[in-house]
């Protein structure tokens, strides 16, 4: 069986030189004038984010920078210290600017007495909650490396009392991956830590983004500008926080039933402080809770209300989110803790203080997917097409001007459509949409329709003349799809993305629109070396995700005709339950049932589990393991045969797949 590191959606690159070939052009006049005319629209005079961020600052390390033992970077915040000043660069929108150097603020700092936030040490903050012996630690960040470094800035500055608990608010990886910086799995497993986590925090955390993981990954390397130069005409952030980082990546669950938190309402007293637990599942992840502390009046709202209009669809690839459930959960937010709230701080970004400002923030950011939800339905019910809301969507002045509604991660035209497609789907319902032929295809019959290429660039160089970007990336793709050796067609719609980028307040549009421009320009990277299922994660999986995750790689055409019974017995080390399975291959698909056996199997595979992560990891192989002894497989040298000619199927995902050019 090949192993899945390219199948997860955490995509962790490390070590990769990106040699710049061509180098990025300046800002058009036209890109500057759109710019500046930002300055005028918006509140730039209120700067009570900045004061915000600022609030209760102890302590930072200047130049940040941590790195693995060989010198491969994790996490570096010198990198971004090109943004130091206030005014924006022409080639950076002014209100993505102001958010980045929001977001470039980074060290220890004081929320409440008792709570501390470690912030900028990752894409997400460490919140430090003082309990009456030790500390009770909410979201580790994404890496082991990076939440050991912040907790340590937190010791450097105040007691070093024990870590007695962690509260990992939702499934994403930003908010436990670093888990194994802060403690081990013998103290979570011995008691001596407690983990709370959401109902079905492990099942979403392993499997949201395993299936499509490898198509994630690429497109998360545009979401996050990930081979970007980090300058004013890079990657200056991603609106949620600068990036992420690529550390050592685990995970931990509950050790028992008791810690999993399943109703809202439940009230657990951690290190002698009472936390009331909200669940808020189907909001920004599928499994996510936010928690009420009363002795200190706070509220975390995980990562349901941020300073930034969220995703209801990420441009990564993902399920999409209900923005019913989410304005919901605010608004329950709201009845539930808002008469006592005095600050209210989120697992990104800086805290809201005082019970006024708390309530007026969350009701804002309630009424913003509300907005969201509803009008995209009177739209739709006026028989709007998807494109055509995304267009028409504009938010109140009330909501447009106030900076944490603002569209620096999730946007109003994105999120409109992910709206729309929870709701309808791809299909607008135009008939002539429905079975469109694939891009290549299409590309080769506009282009001849439209003239050649030829005639096509030079109309599209008067278009660029003129600022009419959009159009130009879009009929130069044509062109480029048509033909992937036209040169001066990638290069005309390199600009034209590149400008695009310039132009967009949003931080993961630029990424994705810088990206391509790099990509048209010089290629996809290659020998890009990535780590996208740590072993933490792969023992975590179920053997149901395994079984899925084998069918998902299965070559059909190979599989074609040919039909096998194989029976799964798994060990789970020492009294440990052992899990049978029956896999059959019928129809050039894997059937899976559990609990099972065939009474006449073309042979019974017999392992620990340990030892399948192991394959599943790289670090060893079915045929080796089944030298060593470690895998048993039965009736001979036959069943051998016909077990590994199953796995010879088994397909890997090339990483690097061409995005911005036909495949």
């Amino acid at each position: 069986m090949k192993t899945i590191k390219h199948l997860l959606g955490l995509l962790l690159i490390s070590g990769v030189a990106y040699a710049q070939q061509q180098q990025p052009k300046p800002p058009t006049k036209e890109t500057i004038k759109k710019n500046e005319a930002v300055l005028k629209e918006l509140p730039f005079n209120d700067t009570t984010s900045f004061t915000n961020a600022e609030r209760g600052f102890i302590a930072t390390v200047p130049n940040l920078n941590i790195t693995k033992p060989n010198g491969a970077p994790i996490w570096n915040m010198a990198q971004y210290n090109f943004m130091n000043t206030a005014t924006a660069p022409t080639s950076v929108n002014p209100s993505l600017w102001r958010q980045e150097r929001l977001n470039n603020k980074y060290g220890l700092y004081k929320v409440v007495d008792g709570i501390y936030q470690v912030r900028g040490y990752d894409m997400s903050n460490l919140t430090i909650i003082e309990g009456k012996t030790g500390l009770i630690l909410v979201d580790p960040l994404v890496s082991a490396e990076t939440a050991q470094a912040a907790l340590n800035l937190y010791y450097a500055n105040r007691p070093q009392k024990a870590v007695k608990a962690v509260i990992c608010t939702h499934s994403h990886v930003d908010h436990y991956g670093g888990i194994l910086g802060v403690t081990t799995p013998e103290d979570v497993n011995s008691g001596k830590v407690l983990i709370y986590v959401p109902q079905d925090f492990l099942e979403e955390a392993v499997s949201e983004n395993v299936y499509a993981g490898n198509a994630m990954s690429r497109r998360a390397q545009y979401m996050y500008g990930i081979f970007l130069k980090k300058d004013k005409q890079g990657q200056v952030g991603v609106g949620l926080g600068k990036g992420s980082s690529t550390g050592s990546v685990g995970i931990l669950n509950a050790a028992n039933d008791s810690t999993i938190i399943k109703q809202t309402g439940e009230i657990h007293k951690i290190d002698g402080l009472d936390f009331v637990f909200q669940m808020a599942p189907h909001t920004e992840a599928p499994a996510e809770m936010l928690f009420y502390i009363p002795d200190y009046k706070a509220l975390c709202s995980a990562e349901d209300a941020t300073q930034v209009l969220h995703n209801l669809y990420t441009l990564r690839g993902a399920q999409v989110r209900s923005s019913q459930s989410w304005w919901q959960a605010i608004n329950q937010t709201i009845n539930l803790f808002g008469n006592e709230t005095e600050v209210v701080f989120a697992s990104h970004h800086w805290p809201t203080w005082g019970k006024a400002n708390v309530n007026s923030f969350l009701k804002s950011q309630r009424d913003l997917y509300k907005y969201m939800h509803d009008q995209v339905l009177n739209l739709a019910n006026k028989g709007y097409t998807m494109l055509e809301i995304g267009e028409k969507m504009k938010l109140p002045k009330s909501l447009d001007q106030q900076w944490y509604n603002r569209g620096y991660y999730g946007s109003v035209n994105h999120d409109a459509k992910a709206v729309y497609q929870y709701y309808l789907g791809f299909y607008s319902g135009n008939p002539a949409d429905l079975y469109q032929l694939p891009p290549r295809e299409a590309a080769i019959k506009n282009v001849e329709y439209m003239g050649g290429a030829s005639a096509i660039i030079a109309k599209a160089k008067l278009d660029f003349a003129n600022g009419n970007y959009r159009w130009v990336a879009q009929v130069m793709n044509q062109v480029v799809y048509a033909d992937s050796t036209n040169i001066v067609a990638k290069n005309l719609e390199a600009d034209a993305l590149e400008q695009l980028g310039y132009q967009t307040e949003n931080a993961t549009w630029r990424n994705n629109f810088l990206m391509g421009a790099y990509e048209l320009r010089n290629g996809v990277a290659k020998n890009v070396k990535s780590s996208t299922a740590s072993p933490a994660t792969i023992a975590g999986m179920t053997v149901d995700m395994l079984f899925d995750m084998m069918g998902i790689q299965l070559n059909a055409a190979k599989a074609d005709g040919k039909n096998y019974t194989f029976n799964y017995v798994v060990g789970n080390g020492k009294g440990g339950k052992t899990e049978n399975y029956i896999l059959y291959l019928t129809n050039s698909v894997l059937i899976y049932e559990d609990g099972k056996q065939a009474p006449s199997p073309d042979a019974t595979i017999m392992m620990e589990r340990s030892t399948w992560n192991d394959i599943l990891a790289g670090n060893s192989t079915f045929e080796a393991e089944i030298k060593s002894g470690k895998v048993v497989v039965t009736n001979g040298e036959a069943g051998k045969a016909k077990f590994l000619h199953m796995m010879s199927m088994q397909e890997s995902f090339p990483l690097m797949f061409n995005i911005v050019t036909p495949r």
